[in-house]
């Protein structure tokens, strides 16, 4: 079954086509700059009743030389099968379109990035045929972007990022980073991001993290992620008597959000803390505590000077 994570890492291609724009520079790839890029079929399934569907295919169009092929492929662990898959890929789109074709792994893992980046020969040892050497990204060369401006330069390549930093202990600075970096961004750009970072997360414990950043980032208000959040929150609410109708104002309606990340988060929440979260009536230092609560393993932390 494809899971969400190996979905987030070839669509955001076909979300945002020029991204590997960025990504060809940390590979060392010179394509120059690109004059257009076009979502391409992913079907290369042959007469033959055998089905065979790249994850994407992108044709880009280069401002200074000829059109080439980019399929980008999502790999979730190792795989001995793939090499050979990933060969025929490459032989059928090359022998196909007759154009130069560049295949990338988007892996997040590092043990499989390095395993995809290794040479793969075809043949015998004596003469290989065939040598498969991929593109490959993943977290053992993608950077962990924490400056808010770097993030807002290219949102697209910062949620690559976060992607397959999934794993990444540090994960949360980079989730602060793009959510921030988004707040200010045109809806057209914030929502697809935001839900791509969510599908890239999966079921990890950092997907509640980034799923707490965008409920409580009035900017992402209109996303679908963060209705399906609030959707979720009244729900409980009212299935345990805590909640009292819709929250007036914009100090109570954060007071309320702050509450419910503790109690998602198992942050243990005392009556003295609840009367102080409820009695505050400065909008901006709610936010203040409300960002903090997406990462903080204590009360403390969020109420720290």
């Amino acid at each position: 079954m494809v899971s969400s994570p190996h979905e987030a890492m070839h669509r955001i291609f076909q979300e945002y086509p020029d991204l590997f724009c960025s990504v060809s520079e940390l590979l060392g790839v010179t394509i120059g700059p690109s004059a257009s890029t076009k979502v391409m079929p992913t079907d290369l399934t042959e007469r033959q009743p055998l089905e065979r569907r790249v994850d994407t295919l992108l044709r880009i169009e280069t401002e200074n030389g000829p059109p080439l092929l980019l399929a980008i492929e999502a790999q979730g662990k190792k795989d001995p099968d793939k090499p050979a898959t990933w060969a025929y890929y490459y032989a059928y789109l090359l022998n196909k379109y007759r154009m130069q074709t560049l295949l990338m792994v988007v892996c997040q893992n590092r043990a499989t990035a390095e395993w995809a980046a290794l040479p793969t020969h075809f043949g015998s040892p004596e003469h290989p045929v065939l040598t498969l050497r991929p593109l490959v990204v993943g977290p053992h060369n993608m950077p962990v972007i924490t400056e808010v401006a770097r993030a807002r330069k290219d949102p697209a390549f910062t949620t690559l990022a976060l992607i397959t930093h999934a794993d990444n202990p540090d994960v949360g600075a980079i989730m602060k980073t793009l959510s921030t970096s988004l707040q200010d961004a045109p809806e057209s750009i914030a929502h697809p991001l935001v839900e791509l970072a969510a599908q890239g997360l999966g079921n990890r414990p950092a997907a509640q993290q980034w799923r707490n950043l965008v409920a409580v980032d009035l900017s992402f208000y209109k996303s679908p992620l963060s209705e399906e959040i609030r959707d979720e929150g009244r729900a409980e609410g009212r299935a345990e008597g805590k909640a009292e109708g819709k929250a007036e104002g914009k100090a109570e309606g954060k007071a309320e959000g702050l509450l419910l990340i503790l109690e998602a988060r198992g942050i243990a929440v005392t009556d003295e803390t609840c009367e102080r979260i409820t009695s505050c009536n400065d909008p901006q230092l709610l936010r203040t505590w409300l960002l903090r609560a997406a990462t903080a393993t204590s009360v403390r932390e969020i109420f720290q000077d």
